[in-house]
């Protein structure tokens, strides 16, 4: 009996990359601020790159903590979102064209988000990864960190807890 063949690693890379990037963009505010995700794997790492507009502070000066915190929330938000939604798309159950044509996968919603600022973000490009710590069918909490130069000296951390969207 002859095996199946495996997809293309390109095609595989495509899927990935072209549904991830319908998702990010998908979202007005994420577009506004310029966020982007690096992927590797199923890893995610968040890009803010510095705008001027993201000043808050121009005596110091310093990103703005409202940014700093919406940046870690959508990092949260992306990164849960993928988790869940890997599988499907791996297997190729969840087509990305769907996703331009306007029907994207339902987020999570925000239950609460708590954010730690450890010292003030400084004019230039951000990171930040999140990891899920638990994931049921109707609650999640995620943990993210934000820094820049150095990702041993973050610029803020935060918790959050979504509500899962139901299926269908």
């Amino acid at each position: 009996m002859a095996r199946e063949r495996p997809e293309p690693v390109q095609v595989v890379k495509q899927r990935r990359d072209a549904a991830l990037n319908a998702l990010v963009s998908g979202v007005p505010y994420m577009t506004y601020l310029g966020v982007r995700f690096d992927r590797r794997g199923d890893e995610l790492t968040a890009l803010l790159p510095f705008d001027e507009k993201l000043i808050g502070n121009p005596f110091l000066p310093a990103i703005h903590g409202g940014v700093t915190a919406a940046f870690l929330e959508i990092t949260a938000m992306i990164t849960l979102s993928w988790s869940y939604l890997w599988p499907e798309i791996e297997s190729g159950a969840l087509d990305p064209d769907t996703f331009s044509a306007g029907s994207l996968p339902r987020l999570p919603k925000t239950i609460d988000f708590t954010v730690d600022y450890l010292r003030s973000g400084l004019p230039r490009d951000a990171y930040a990864r999140a990891r899920v710590t638990r994931s049921g069918r109707r609650y999640a909490s995620v943990h993210a960190q934000a820094w820049q130069d150095n990702r041993d000296r973050p610029i803020a951390q935060a918790t959050a807890h979504f509500l899962m969207p139901r299926d269908g």
